[in-house]
């Protein structure tokens, strides 16, 4: 059977990470374990894993530092393990570049359903070889978006993306001109994963742009804000 993939995960609680790490390696996915948030980020960092599963609360650094801190290095898939009633804590969590949430107390079966559509997601179209046909490619003036590749480039340069800021731009911009509202946003970019605060979607467009406006302002200028209603892809001409 194919390896299903690289995958660390951080909670203090080692019956957690137990239980978690039994439940993947029966999906066949190959699991790291680590018990803080510092030892969580020299391993983030120092090793290439397909997807983290990041606990919030964890005593000395927590779980919104520690995605702070990989998110200034690398855009690794990172799905949030949260408590009940911690609801302004996600929304940090998002801000800060989590790209899913899961509550405690959860189903280890929930938890293996979201990695592999988070990593379905972010890496399905990785390895796609267009040995035939045109390739499914975005082109505008001052960004391409190649979905085979799963690639934005901005200028001609490379711009790393979250898989989250990646479908908001990809869905954005498969409908150039077309005003979406933030319900919208959280319906389609979002899917079943996360119904609450609408500043989830204002967040990822901030990260967004700032990230295509490091590479190109002019990329960046096509994530438009329609004040009260809320984003379009505009196309901007010669």
């Amino acid at each position: 059977m194919d390896q299903g993939g690289k995958i660390l995960v951080v909670d203090d609680e080692e019956r957690i990470r137990r239980l978690i790490r039994m439940y993947l390696e029966r999906e066949n996915y190959e699991v790291v374990e680590a018990e803080d948030g510092e030892e969580a980020l020299e391993l983030a960092i120092g090793d290439d894993f397909d997807l983290i599963l990041l606990d919030l609360m964890m005593p000395g650094k927590d779980g919104i530092e520690v995605c702070q801190d990989i998110r200034e290095k690398k855009a690794t898939p990172i799905i949030m393990l949260t408590a009940k009633g911690e609801e302004s804590n996600r929304v940090q969590g998002f801000e800060a570049g989590t790209d899913d949430y899961i509550v405690k107390p959860f189903s280890p079966r929930e938890v293996v359903l979201r990695v592999k559509a988070l990593l379905r997601r972010s890496s399905s179209t990785k390895f796609l070889q267009t040995e035939t046909g045109a390739r499914d490619v975005l082109v505008f003036d001052h960004l391409t978006i190649d979905n085979d590749a799963h690639r934005v480039k901005a200028d001609g340069k490379d711009v790393s993306l979250t898989p989250k800021e990646y479908e908001l731009l990809l869905f954005l911009a498969q409908a150039p001109d077309k005003v979406f509202d933030r319900e919208q946003l959280l319906k389609e970019v979002w899917q079943y994963e996360f119904f609450g605060d609408l500043r989830t979607v204002d967040t990822h467009v901030k990260r967004l742009r700032e990230k295509l406006s490091k590479v190109s302002k002019d990329a960046a200028k096509m994530i438009v804000t329609v004040w009260g209603v809320g984003y379009k892809f505009e196309v901007v001409g010669d």
